[in-house]
């Protein structure tokens, strides 16, 4: 199960968090600063997969910009970096420029990826679907 997900710049900054379990949040103020601290320190030759405490950290880079996922013991490594690697080609595929000035569309495409801390949807098509439907709408 995926317990968290984040999108992190190279300078530690956090541009979005979603979490599956709940966390207070001064403990994910922490949690971020120190798992960011680890994906960050960590050079291009090293595993991008982490033991961290109790769970399991996975992460990719792309440019500037770190994918960082927590996932439990049971969850499969090489499942979650794939779905990385799908979520940014998804937001690669929607977007044709710079995504942070829609956050909230990068929130419907997660969530229409992870439920629940679940892998759902992989289809490009589908994840994009509701989307398109949005976009129609706020055009007429």
């Amino acid at each position: 199960m995926i317990k968290f997900f984040l999108m992190v710049n190279k300078q530690g900054q956090t541009r979005l968090s979603r979490y599956y379990e709940h966390v207070e949040i001064n403990k994910r103020t922490m949690l971020e600063a120190e798992v960011i601290k680890n994906c960050l320190s960590r050079s291009k030759d090293q595993c991008s997969f982490i033991e961290y405490k109790d769970f399991k950290l996975v992460y990719r880079q792309y440019a500037a910009l770190f994918v960082v996922v927590g996932i439990n013991e049971t969850e499969n490594e090489m499942a979650v970096y794939e779905l990385i690697h799908n979520f940014v080609e998804v937001l690669d595929k929607y977007f044709s420029r710079v995504i942070m000035f829609n956050l909230d569309r990068v929130h419907i495409i997660l969530d229409e990826m992870v439920l629940n801390g679940c892998i759902v949807e992989t289809n490009r098509n589908r994840i994009l679907a509701p989307l398109y439907v949005l976009d129609k709408v706020a055009e007429s």
